[in-house]
């Protein structure tokens, strides 16, 4: 039995955003792209996270994970580890994490990580941010 050629995909993107909707044409709509959640009380919660990733450049069988963790580098989310397989170098996948009901416990820069195979290959930030009270309208 002879191994499988193996060769390290690129991550060609990672995007946040509200939602992602796939049109009968098979384009994707991400909606509501964002790097910064802002709240006016904590802890904050935000009903709705997506994350999708896209794997180009590689040939083999893959795991992919997509996690979100605090400031101190605790996991406060993270999604199964999505198997995919990518035949040729031409090859494309885009894998997508819902995350429901994200529990932010206080204003700070929290980290995305998206692991290839237990892997490390993108860390990138996401601000929680207190937004200043609304101003009162006086009749």
């Amino acid at each position: 039995m002879s191994e499988e050629t193996r060769i390290a995909p690129n991550l060609l993107f990672s995007v946040l955003c509200d939602d992602i909707r796939r049109e009968a044409n098979g384009k994707f709509m991400l909606i509501g792209l964002f790097e910064a959640i802002g709240s006016g009380k904590f802890p904050a919660f935000h009903s709705t996270l997506f994350i999708m990733n896209c794997w180009i450049g590689g040939m083999g069988h893959y795991k992919q994970k997509s996690r979100i963790l605090d400031n101190d580098g605790k996991i406060i989310a993270e999604d199964k580890e999505t198997e995919f397989r990518l035949a040729n170098l031409k090859s494309k996948h885009r894998v997508v994490a819902r995350f429901s009901n994200l529990k932010f416990e206080k204003p700070a820069e929290y980290s995305v990580e998206v692991l290839l195979n237990g892997e490390l290959k993108i860390r990138y930030p996401l601000i929680v941010k207190k937004l200043p009270p609304k101003p009162s309208i006086k009749p």
